[in-house]
């Protein structure tokens, strides 16, 4: 698919703040970071970073739990005049599905928010969507599973879950078969949809986008490192990779900037394929997989990736010299060019 005209990677012209047009910031998370599993609770930590960020630069901040009922969501708005969102709800209840609703929510209320409306975040969030538009696009993608297909390995993973969670060595498995049988056993332990891709051995790249004051910027193209694991384990970033600090796989999957220009650049290029195709707005991250043959397949687009400090789009920042507040101010004043503030 050609890319758009409308999107693509731009030089910056200034690191400096962007001034932000809201008296006050209202940042959502979903209620059950509280008492949730880590990649849950991770929200809080983007919460408060979040805050802090929007003290240095001088705005009101509030942080707000959010929950099933958005009700108090709504009163709060109402009496919230010339107020903006930080969303940073990546679930409901602790229901990934759920993810949309807030910003449908505040769609329909006309409150400026950041990050990507409604059916943005919808159609990225659910992978299988997600896979239909890449395909419909033209872009790279490994293969569902079928029950006629042919060879492996698949890896079985959620339809709507990010974060890795329910992924670990057992996910990688060595035909069709296998992996509708791993496809039932996932939803008799944990629930919801789950489905199979073909698995591509080899490396995993993350890029990084951010609505700029100049247009959408990809950030330097970050590979996770492998190099450490034994010959027979899964090359995968499970579970325990993002949420286990004990762990081994935790430790052995370093992240490391200093792609080859040439590779760099077709990822960072199809990322920005994937910014248009899917209506992606503030900032995002598309994953990618290398084959054995140099060829990026993108894995998934995540519409709100973590910015936890230790996160890798705090990393992606870091190592284009943008510092955080500059960040969020420049989300901000997208979620402004996007959607006024309420009138009253």
């Amino acid at each position: 698919m050609p890319r758009s005209e409308t999107a693509r990677p731009t030089p910056f012209v200034s690191r400096e703040p962007s001034p932000i047009p809201f008296r006050r910031v209202l940042v959502l998370y979903d209620e059950r970071a509280a008492d949730g599993a880590p990649d849950v609770q991770d929200a809080l930590v983007q919460a408060a970073h979040v805050a802090d960020a929007l003290a240095e630069l001088g705005v009101e901040a509030e942080t707000m739990p959010v929950g099933l009922d958005l009700a108090p969501l709504e009163r709060r708005l109402a009496s919230a005049r010339d107020a903006a969102v930080f969303n940073l709800v990546e679930s409901l209840g602790g229901r990934a599905a759920l993810i949309h609703l807030v910003p449908t929510l505040l769609e329909a209320l006309g409150v400026p928010f950041t990050g990507c409306a409604a059916a943005a975040q919808r159609l990225s969030s659910n992978k299988l969507l997600a896979k239909r538009r890449l395909v419909d696009a033209g872009l790279p993608t490994p293969e569902l599973v079928t029950a006629s297909a042919r060879g492996g390995p698949w890896i079985v993973k959620s339809v709507w879950e990010h974060a890795s969670v329910g992924i670990d060595d057992a996910s990688v498995v060595a035909d069709a078969r296998a992996a509708a049988a791993l496809i039932e056993k996932k939803r008799a332990e944990l629930g919801g949809e789950w489905f199979a891709e073909r698995y591509v051995p080899g490396r995993e790249l993350n890029v990084a986008l951010l609505a700029t004051p100049e247009g959408v910027r990809t950030l330097p193209v970050a590979e996770i490192e492998f190099d450490a694991f034994p010959e027979d384990k899964p090359r995968i970033v499970g579970y325990a990779a993002k949420w286990d600090p004990e762990s081994f796989e935790y430790r052995s999957t370093p992240r490391r900037f200093g792609v080859e220009p040439e590779l760099a650049a077709r990822a960072a290029g199809l990322a920005v394929d994937c910014w248009n195709a899917f209506g992606l707005g503030g900032y995002a991250r598309v994953d990618f997989r290398v084959g054995p043959d140099g060829t990026p397949s993108i894995l998934e687009i995540n519409a709100n990736p973590c910015l936890a400090p230790d996160a890798g789009f705090a990393a992606a920042l870091a190592a284009a010299e943008i510092p955080f507040a500059t960040a969020v101010s420049w989300l901000l004043a997208d979620a402004a060019r996007r959607g006024a503030p309420r009138s009253r």
